[in-house]
């Protein structure tokens, strides 16, 4: 086969693309099965729920796209869009900022106790997070932030901080000693080292907590059914399970719901994958 081949360099092309088939059907098997789903709740989006109880995999004709502007106000998809972004927001900010710090400190200094606080810390990672519901409800009742999106965004922050510090450490740990050698001869303090130096090279590492962290709280439900009450409080996901009741089942405004809470989510990783990537791939190498 590869005398033949070294005789005729046109049947080495054919060969090789041969050799690529199983490769290039997995690929469009796997695309089919992920992406199948996505583009079916994409059409019922655009269809009422007659429609789509009459033919469920029917094109939208015609397409109906006021019930996005429907969904957003009469539906209070709105209300519960601003209360996700504010709470998902807020929990990312301050995942990123503690993470960082920490996951500085661990992979940077030498001090006594050092591993047991870093295996204490991650050990919240093998922590199934069913069992925390109980604790963080009394902590917050205790403290008054239950029903509160305040107290949302400290449960996820206590959720996920083992998590982000325990790839943004593992990003740290491989900066060269000599970068911060050369700092603390130029005279920069700590802190400085921190912001100047660890944050803009670390950033590969940080976009990718921020973009698994946001999309890990962006699609949490367990929590929030637990912490809120209040209906002008809850964010997507709850709102999207008013429409799935026992006496009511809107399947084309739970469609709609769905493709604006996926909105963000594919917008973000499409800005953000490139970066992600790097930072995932560079962390893997410790």
């Amino acid at each position: 086969m590869a005398a033949l081949a070294e005789r005729h360099p046109g049947l080495a092309a054919w060969f090789g693309y041969i050799r690529r088939i199983p490769w290039l059907a997995f690929l469009l098997l796997y695309t089919i099965v992920t992406g199948g789903p996505f583009v079916w709740v994409a059409l019922m989006s655009l269809r009422t729920t007659n429609e789509i109880l009459d033919a469920p995999y029917a094109l939208p004709s015609p397409a109906h796209w006021g019930k996005f502007a429907e969904a957003w106000t009469a539906s209070k998809y709105g209300v519960y869009f601003w209360n996700s972004l504010i709470v998902v927001g807020c929990a990312v900010v301050l995942l990123t900022l503690i993470g960082a710090m920490a996951a500085h400190a661990l992979a940077r200094f030498q001090f006594r106790g050092r591993k047991a606080l870093r295996l204490a810390i991650l050990s919240g990672m093998m922590v199934p997070p069913q069992l925390l519901i109980l604790s963080l409800f009394q902590i917050l009742l205790q403290f008054g932030l239950y029903n509160t999106l305040a107290g949302l965004v400290l449960a996820y922050v206590a959720t996920q901080l083992a998590m982000t510090i325990y790839i943004l450490e593992g990003f740290f740990a491989q900066l060269p000693q000599d970068l911060f050698d050369a700092a603390r001869m130029d005279g920069y303090s700590d802190f400085e080292i921190f912001w100047k130096i660890t944050l803009p090279i670390g950033m590969p590492a940080i976009a990718t907590t921020v973009v698994l962290n946001f999309i890990i709280l962006w699609n949490e439900f367990l929590f929030a059914i637990v912490l809120l009450t209040d209906d002008d409080k809850r964010t997507l996901p709850l709102g999207i399970m008013h429409f799935m009741g026992a006496h009511q089942l809107d399947i084309g405004m739970i469609a709609t719901g769905l493709m604006i809470s996926i909105a963000p989510i594919i917008v973000l990783y499409a800005c953000f994958s490139e970066i992600m990537i790097k930072g995932m791939t560079a962390g893997a190498v410790r």
